[in-house]
């Protein structure tokens, strides 16, 4: 049994990024870029009005002739004297002989004369021929996530395709005779399933959509020929139970008959003691237990970073903070501790109902207190580690 940091270092040296791929800009939203993105153009191209108003030649008076008229779009460059000013609208070219904008507001227009302010400034309301980017310069650097603002960006420097790492193929492998799909009539000693919907829902949170689902009836067998399937098909293989040591659980058995490495079989925490970590070629697989709360929270811990790694991003694992504790935590035994929690503002509180198979608390909690395997817990009011839950 290794500790959890063993685990995570085990994670991280395994963990690389996805080969990455050229996607279209419309299709790239939460990716993550696999290089550099040049822009081919300077933003803005030209001297561009902030405002709707007037573009002068500043002279020192406060009365100025009005001789054309300058609309976004248009390519018309007028020469002032000046004296001589344009009606501009926002986003419009500014003339090269231009020295202002003043917005329409702070003026009076009578005919062709416009009336000003006597100590109206240069140089106000244009912007600059690339204030943004120039040409040549580095629009947005790899490892950068695109997020709405990044994918706006790069439309407006042209670009219409981006090279980034895609999102991983993910399997989510669910063993059980005694499940049974929600919604439909619940027998004597079965259960509803619930470890897919909570691990799809995670994953979808995580912006990964291609996600296939197995199920897996207790028989050595058919639990080997559905991990061999689940392994050719996709880069990430998650197993929901069979890993522990009982007489149906077939899991650990069959990883092994397929050749797949072990990296590691049982970490030092709690909950999610039973919890595998190996590969297939280049195909990475998670054993969880099954218990519902021990399942996502190894899922949280541990999976989690691999996916970011995978997706090409740069912060690895759920945030952390401290906070201090509202009701003092006596831990017993030697095995880290994950503690459902709910963070309000400065505070945290262990919630009650730790068991690895309760979910209610999971609902309420936005956090994971977190005691590694030497802390003792800890008194009230004392700063503890926390895990911002998704």
């Amino acid at each position: 049994m290794i500790s959890v940091e063993t685990a995570l270092d085990i994670i991280d040296t395994n963990s690389t990024p996805l080969t990455p791929k050229i996607l279209p800009l419309t299709e790239a939203q939460h990716h993550v870029l696999a290089e550099d993105c040049i822009s081919m153009i300077t933003m803005p191209p030209f001297r561009q009005s902030a405002m709707d108003g007037y573009a002068l030649n500043l002279n020192g008076t406060d009365s100025y002739t009005i001789i054309a008229e300058v609309k976004a779009g248009d390519a018309i460059n007028p020469k002032l004297q000046a004296g001589e000013g344009v009606r501009i609208f926002t986003g419009a070219r500014v003339p090269d002989t231009a020295t202002t904008v003043i917005m329409q507001e702070k003026t009076k227009k009578s005919g062709t004369t416009l009336s000003i302010p006597n100590d109206t400034p240069v140089n106000k309301n244009i912007r600059p021929t690339g204030e943004q980017i120039k040409q040549g310069d580095v629009a947005l650097s790899k490892g950068t996530p695109l997020n709405a603002a990044a994918i706006g960006f790069l439309a407006g420097l042209g670009i219409t395709t981006v090279k980034a790492y895609p999102s991983p193929k993910v399997g989510i492998v669910v063993t059980g005779n005694e499940l049974v799909a929600p919604g439909l009539p619940l027998p004597d000693g079965k259960i509803y399933e619930s470890n897919y919907i909570q691990l799809h829902a995670a994953l979808t949170t995580m912006h990964i959509s291609s996600i296939t689902k197995y199920m897996v009836m207790d028989d050595y067998e058919n639990t080997k020929n559905i991990l061999q399937k689940g392994l050719k098909e996709n880069d990430v293989l998650l197993v929901s139970g069979g890993i522990s040591v009982g007489d149906y659980d077939f899991v650990g058995r069959a990883l092994r008959d397929l050749q797949t490495q072990e990296l590691f079989y049982k970490v030092k925490q709690k909950p999610g003691k039973p919890l595998f970590f190996g590969k297939q070629n280049t195909t990475t697989v998670f054993a969880l237990p099954g218990n519902p709360a021990s399942s996502l929270t190894c899922f949280y811990v541990h999976v989690v970073p691999m996916l970011q790694r995978l997706m090409g991003q740069q912060n690895f694992g759920l945030p952390r903070t401290k906070k201090q504790l509202t009701n003092s935590y006596q831990k017993r035994g030697d095995r880290a501790e994950f503690l459902k929690a709910q963070i309000l503002e400065d505070q945290v509180t262990i919630l009650d109902g730790q068991s690895s198979a309760m979910l209610h608390t999971y609902a309420l909690a936005n956090a994971l207190v977190y005691f590694s395997a030497t802390s003792n817990g800890a008194d009230q009011n004392t700063l503890v580690e926390c895990m911002l839950l998704p």
